[in-house]
């Protein structure tokens, strides 16, 4: 079948796009060089839309142990429905966007209620469910029940839109509609599932962000891209606001106060918060860490228990810590000071910096 493919631009490119050629090509290279991914020896629709979620702004080698791990705890879409916030908070801990699991718990108790526990098959529907869009409806269908879907994420982005060219910004409205619009087209009906998979590892492992591997490309006489690293193109963003956030470590008879998040981490416990820092105190420790448009410096003081009890706080023995959810900045404030294990089994290292002083 040969398609000439056209822009939404109004460019229509001068040879035809042999796209039988390209299908065969990708998947040739796929079946030599696919990852081999947890997530694609299965066809359960519950475990896709778990490490769909999971995957979203997250890399592949650091979802694998948390997916595995969950699917052990929450086995099916009723387990995750029955689970507590706390207890699917302290499952996601470490993978960050915590939103993420409230909208999956979320989506389960629909599931679980509105759909028997069988997650459904019907794009709509999908659509309906908390948490859900084009993307991770489509990629659930095209996973667990192989229809002809396109499917669009980072890696596919950008394989796209140098293989076309495209010249608008991936994240504008007029983007978006064109690379969706390549990823349909492209689709086979037979094996679909496979073939995206295929654009998903040719994005992740050849055509790179910065280094794209473009000798190696299975499909590089087919791409149109005159500059490779100038592609693709996206819309200029804001700098990202400098916050700083200052909390106390106060640890009374081998246990730490902790308070209830109610903002960025709601659900999860943190260190106190200071409206001020104490007057010529110089932090214990200090880090800085990225969320979404922010990057925020953590300084942490050495405190002392307050006189009565705040309904947000709460005393919890070290060696107990492991057992509730705490954001991995926080937990690394706790590894840092506490006994070896109390509070630094599932504590990461992504800050960019981390300074502990001595107590």
């Amino acid at each position: 079948m040969r398609v000439a493919f056209t822009f939404a631009q109004g460019f229509v490119m001068r040879t035809a796009f042999n796209l039988s050629r390209f299908q065969k090509s990708v998947s040739h290279w796929y079946s030599k060089n696919g990852r081999d991914l947890p997530w694609r020896r299965t066809r359960d629709p519950y475990a896709i839309l778990v490490s769909e979620f999971m995957l979203q702004q997250t890399q592949v080698a650091t979802v694998i142990p948390y997916y595995e791990a969950w699917l052990r705890r929450f086995p099916d879409f009723h387990a995750l429905a029955a689970a507590s916030e706390s207890e699917i908070l302290h499952a996601w801990q470490g993978l960050g966007y915590y939103s993420r699991a409230r909208n999956l718990r979320a989506t389960a108790r629909q599931i679980s209620t509105e759909h028997g526990g069988e997650c459904p098959t019907e794009l709509d529907q999908l659509l309906a469910l908390r948490g859900i869009g084009r993307y991770t409806a489509q990629a659930v269908l095209t996973f667990a029940h192989d229809k002809p879907l396109g499917i669009v994420e980072a890696n596919t982005a950008r394989l796209l839109a140098r293989l076309f060219n495209v010249s608008a910004p991936i994240d504008s409205s007029a983007g978006r509609r064109i690379i969706w619009d390549h990823a349909s087209r492209l689709v086979p009906q037979k094996r679909p599932g496979n073939f995206n998979s295929a654009l998903i590892d040719l994005g992740a492992t050849v055509c790179l962000a910065r280094n794209p591997r473009c000798g190696l490309c299975p499909v590089k006489r087919f791409c149109r891209a005159t500059d490779p690293l100038r592609l693709p193109i996206k819309k200029p963003r804001a700098a990202p606001i400098s916050l700083v956030e200052q909390h106390s470590f106060i640890l009374q008879r081998g246990r730490v106060l902790l308070q209830r998040c109610r903002k960025r981490w709601r659900g999860m416990w943190m260190l106190p918060e200071l409206k001020r820092a104490p007057a010529q105190a110089k932090p214990i420790y200090r880090s800085s860490f990225p969320f979404t448009h922010h990057k925020v410096t953590l300084e942490v003081f050495r405190g002392s228990a307050p006189p009565g009890r705040r309904i947000d706080s709460q005393w919890f023995a070290a060696g107990s810590l492991d057992h509730i959810p705490v954001p991995s900045p926080h937990r690394r404030v706790l590894a840092a000071f506490l006994p070896s294990g109390s509070a630094g089994s599932q504590a990461r290292s992504s800050d960019r910096t981390n300074t502990p002083s001595g107590l």
